[in-house]
């Protein structure tokens, strides 16, 4: 399709004042008001955002140099360990991390009451965090051991780096065989088909406004925690396989991204630890993109609903932990946002992971952010892979150590 826009154009909209710009949750209206082509005459820019449990994040720390010297090798973060095998005073602390001496489920269901998120929530809010280390010691870096309280705004960096961020669409997390509640990273399901949870902002979600990737791919600027920030690579376990309705809308977990942003510019409102009841640790994070409406087709992929968008139905009593089964059955976001579903003739009440409210603050925001000139689209450098380039995301391949080995 021949572009109407270009993002040089668009760009300059954003300096001159000029630039329109709405929510996804906005165009909805918009093209059902004015029809595709002209809401894409009319709208430059539309937002997107999202905000819930994003459990592949973390953050890489450089602390300074202590005298004497000191490479570190072991570390913790108020007692939460953090990976130092990067350089003497780098480490990278993982959302999902938890404390050590944490009873985790020996007392089922554990409580995991502080982990790696609640650190990078704590640095964020501007707290004083503990730092314990241990080195070998060697010529060069003799000292073997710190204990001391470092603070954001001593760090000589520190910025956000997450593997998977933002999934375009999910699972509906329902419990069908256990003859009781399950702890999950879906949160608590209850038992007999007692709750639907899912965890999307569906129609605002920033991957489900643009299903192929024509506007989000590497170098993407976005909003993230608060900040700006980018994307630098698809993330893991990206699959644009995954089939997809007449919308070009996935009907199950598909692309993902690879995020990065400065955490000192981060705000605490939208970097969030969460204890995940008889499960673990997550990061609530807030991400959003803002989109270029360049022709008519984006036009068409930002106005996408709730009622358009559909997500499986899974049991993960039996079905999801031991990857058997088929789904069993898909509902729209529309439907899961009504409070109820029906499932196998009942009523299956839905219980959201992710904050609606939030996400649609985070879209307010860029779109203000966009008409005050304070924030411009960059084009990607490269864009996602696509179903075409991808292999889709493979199950491991497991090998038992005992019965082959390596060469």
């Amino acid at each position: 399709m021949m572009l109407g826009k270009s993002y040089d154009e668009i760009n300059a909209k954003i300096r001159s004042g000029e630039v329109v710009v709405v929510t996804a949750e906005e165009m909805v209206d918009v093209v059902g008001e004015l029809g595709v082509a002209k809401a894409a005459e009319k709208v430059d820019v539309v937002t997107t955002g999202t905000f819930g449990p994003m459990c592949s994040s973390g953050a890489f720390l450089n602390f300074g140099h202590s005298t004497p010297r000191m490479k570190v090798t072991q570390a913790w973060l108020n007692e939460v360990p953090a990976y130092a095998g990067l350089a003497a005073v780098d480490l990278y602390i993982g959302a999902t991390e938890v404390s050590a001496g944490d009873p985790l489920n020996r007392s089922h269901p554990g409580r995991f009451n502080y982990g790696g998120a609640h650190v990078i929530q704590d640095l964020v809010a501007g707290k004083d965090v503990r730092l314990r280390g241990i080195a070998y010691g060697t010529d060069c870096y003799p000292r073997r051991e710190i204990d001391t309280w470092i603070n954001i705004k001593d760090l000589n960096e520190a910025y956000m780096c997450n593997p998977r961020n933002a999934y375009q669409n999910y699972n509906v997390a329902v419990n069908k065989f256990a003859d009781r509640d399950i702890y999950t990273y879906m949160g608590v399901v209850k038992k007999d088909l007692g709750s639907a949870n899912y965890c999307s902002a569906g129609q605002l979600s920033p991957l489900l406004n643009d299903p192929h990737y024509r506007a989000i791919g590497i170098g993407t600027r976005i909003f993230i925690g608060g900040a700006q920030g980018y994307v630098f690579w698809q993330g893991t376990q990206h699959d644009p396989t995954t089939p997809r309705n007449e919308r070009g809308v996935p009907t199950g977990g598909a692309g993902t991204l690879s995020t990065v942003g400065d955490l000192k510019q981060m705000d605490p409102r939208w970097v969030v630890g969460v204890s995940m009841l008889g499960y673990g640790v997550s990061l609530a994070l807030g991400i959003g993109t803002a989109i270029p409406i360049l022709d008519e087709e984006m036009a068409w992929y930002t106005s996408v609903s709730d009622a358009d968008i559909v997500a499986p139905i899974v049991d993960y009593s039996r079905n999801y932990g031991l990857n058997e089964g088929e789904p069993l059955g898909h509902v729209s976001y529309a439907e899961l946002k009504s409070g109820e579903i029906e499932l196998e003739g009942r009523k299956v009440p839905t219980t959201p992971l992710s904050s609606y409210v939030r996400a649609r603050e985070i879209a307010e925001t860029l779109k203000s952010w966009i008409e005050a000139g304070e924030f411009e689209l960059s084009e990607p450098v490269q864009p996602l892979p696509s179903a075409e380039e991808s292999p889709g995301f493979k199950m491991l391949n497991y090998r038992p150590v005992e019965e082959e080995g390596g060469e």
